[in-house]
């Protein structure tokens, strides 16, 4: 009898493993980040099984969701952009000028008007970013790392030298109310907007030749070429999708700011490629779901939330946020090797 328990544990103990290994390969390492760090924040804090605190990650997720979608079409390509942090910079800097100015010539009378002066000079500026990254990438052949690098540092000197380094204040209060802190049927309007984007996205990467084409560049970019695919036209446009993306997270966080600001965004290069990596992107292209994304990006924010209610100091949580990313890496790779595995 004991042997037959044996049995039938060892047998329960095998099932359980190929789950879990099934999931592993199928979903990636984000169901199981997920899982541990609910249960960790669960029983360390009170607050945080709540509803109010879910609506609250909810609310905060939304900037970082927008920027790693932008990031991970980038990623599609085998390529990266470390200027998403400067595009909030100089959105928020230049769209908070426009607004200001435009408000104060026009007068109450023109409010409306001057939010959207400003919001497509923001639009401009952070698509200009995209475009310069894009046309040093697919034209002139710069490595993606060196190219968004570089450009973060000068869009980051042009931001500090318009303001000198100080806030712009005085933009209309309809901008902050609507976009920044307005809700429609009980869910926050910038919610709102990132599911909408959401659903552009997926339409874009799923149904289009555009998004296909991303996945093919960053699967094989010489196949890509040989086949007849304009590889500069799309590898430019990945740039320049993702400004666009990453430039309205910015306008909206400058309306909950209430101010434009140049040292915004400083933190979202690292976590946009964290949460595509958690998500399950590739970093060598070719490879990435994005509902995934959204979740790594809602992990990211979660494990944040989870920190501050335990009262862990802001630059201990950046040496989580590191180690998970050098974790999620780890395990993609292992995950590629067992996808091969199957494969043959």
């Amino acid at each position: 009898m004991a042997g037959v328990t044996l049995g039938q544990q060892s047998g329960l103990l095998g099932s359980a493993e190929r789950l879990a290994t099934q999931v592993f390969v199928r979903a990636g390492v984000l169901p199981w980040f997920l899982i541990f760090s609910i249960i960790i924040f669960t029983f360390a804090t009170e607050t945080f099984l709540t509803g109010q605190n879910f609506m609250l990650v909810a609310r905060q997720a939304t900037y970082l969701v927008m920027v790693a979608m932008g990031q991970m079409v980038v990623l599609l390509t085998a390529g990266l952009d470390l200027s998403v942090g400067v595009m909030f910079a100089i959105a928020s800097v230049v769209s908070s000028m426009v607004m200001v100015d435009v408000f104060n010539a026009s007068g109450k009378e023109a409010v409306w008007g001057s939010i959207i002066a400003g919001c497509a000079a923001g639009m401009a500026s952070g698509l200009l970013v995209g475009a310069i990254n894009g046309i040093g990438v697919a034209f002139f052949r710069v490595p993606p790392f060196i190219m968004t690098l570089a450009m973060s540092t000068i869009v980051f000197g042009i931001a500090l030298t318009i303001t000198g380094g100080t806030p712009i204040y005085g933009m209309p209060d309809e901008f902050a109310s609507v976009f920044g802190y307005g809700s429609a049927i009980g869910v926050p309007v910038p919610i709102w907007i990132t599911i909408g984007f959401v659903v552009l996205v997926y339409v874009l990467l799923s149904w289009t030749r555009m998004g296909r084409y991303f996945y093919a560049l960053g699967g094989n970019l010489k196949a890509s070429m040989l086949s007849g695919i304009s590889t500069r036209y799309y590898l430019f446009m990945a740039y320049v999708v993702c400004a666009a993306i990453t430039t309205v997270a910015a306008l909206m966080l400058t309306a909950r700011l209430e101010s434009g600001e140049s040292n915004i965004g400083r933190d979202y290069p690292l976590n946009s490629i964290a949460a595509c990596a958690i998500g399950g992107v590739s970093l060598f292209g070719g490879t990435g779901r994005l509902l995934n994304v959204v979740l790594g990006s809602i992990f990211i924010i979660l494990v944040q939330n989870g920190m501050n209610l335990m009262r862990i100091g802001s630059y201990q949580q950046m040496i989580v946020i590191g180690i998970l990313l050098v974790l999620a890496v780890i395990a993609d790779n292992y995950r590629q090797k067992m996808l091969l595995t199957l494969k043959d």
